[in-house]
């Protein structure tokens, strides 16, 4: 009978499974909505409807009926963690094995396609994770919004609105983030946009505004610039955590760069050049997906070392 791999990335915006044969063919992709929480009823039925839509579909793109479909071994990675998970996803997929892990594992599998490296991820939040030759793995960051995430778009968001209050207020340095900020969604001020923001607009439309700095930036505001430098520095620092943890001092590993922030060239360029300067890794965009690291990590969960092949544009 043949051996069926399963791999899921189970995020805050999509989740996505891959599906492949003994060869490490790409044989269905599905997707669906969000499954990355559980913790209330609604909640779970989301992330069962979620997660039981992205299997239907891709067993219906690979000619599977995924309500007989056993697969020798499947591996979920899911954003928020995976320890409230695990018993919903094994009720819904029936495999000889499993590993249920975070989505940073399966970005950094993805990213440096199975070998030893670092990933760092920079969206509303910030962490690097990394692993060594042995499969000893390392995380840097990671905290939240509250004690970490330095260089998210939450944070750099943060930076800029304390840049645009200290200028309105008189006492900081003159900047065009204190109209620009308020004005990209219509507050009358720094001071009305902190307020809203207290108010409970959700982090992650805080940290899109992080867009703004970026143009501000491009346009040659100094507090813009600087505010971007340091975000690279940070990040690049929390690689640089992880790479003291699992390698030699000068051991060359890969060091990819994923997620909103680093949409930004200014800020993806300095961060480059500081991770060149600190560990002196090269560094750049991730070689495959996190499914498909979910789908390569399923595979060595069985033994398969092949090399996956047929991926989805979506997913390289």
């Amino acid at each position: 009978m043949a051996r069926l791999y399963l791999g899921v990335d189970g995020g805050q915006s999509s989740t996505i499974a891959l599906i492949a044969d003994e060869s490490g063919r790409v044989i269905g992709r599905g997707h669906s909505g969000p499954c990355n929480h559980v913790g209330t009823a609604e909640g779970r039925a989301k992330f069962l409807s979620a997660a039981g839509d992205c299997l239907e579909n891709a067993c219906r793109n690979a000619g599977l009926d995924a309500a007989t479909v056993t697969f020798a071994s499947a591996c979920l990675g899911f954003s928020g963690g995976a320890e409230d998970k695990e018993a919903y996803a094994r009720e819904l997929i029936r495999s000889g094995k499993y590993k249920i892990t975070h989505d940073a594992e399966i970005a950094l599998t993805g990213a440096t396609a199975g070998e030893p490296g670092i990933i760092v991820i920079a969206g509303t939040g910030s962490i690097a994770f990394g692993r060594n030759a042995e499969g000893r793995t390392a995380r840097a960051g990671g905290w939240g919004y509250i004690f970490g995430d330095e260089g998210g778009g939450f944070d750099i968001t943060r930076q800029a609105l304390r840049a645009a209050l200290k200028d309105e207020e008189g006492w900081g340095p003159a900047t065009n983030l204190r109209g620009l900020l308020p004005a990209s969604i219509g507050a009358s001020s720094a001071n009305d946009l902190m307020h809203r923001f207290y108010a409970g607009v959700p982090r992650t439309q805080v940290a899109a505004l992080a867009r703004i700095v970026n143009d501000a930036a491009e346009h040659g505001d100094a507090i813009a610039r600087e505010i971007l430098s340091g975000a690279a520095w940070n990040l690049a620092s929390y690689a640089e955590g992880a790479y003291r943890n699992l390698f030699r001092e000068r051991e060359i590993v890969p060091v990819a760069h994923v997620g909103g922030v680093f949409r930004s060239a200014l800020l993806r360029g300095e961060f480059v050049r500081a991770i060149r300067e600190r560990i002196a890794c090269p560094c750049g965009p991730p070689k495959l997906s996190p499914a498909a690291g979910a789908l390569l990590e399923a595979m060595r969960l069985d033994g398969n070392t092949s090399r996956l092949s047929g991926l989805p544009e979506s997913e390289k």
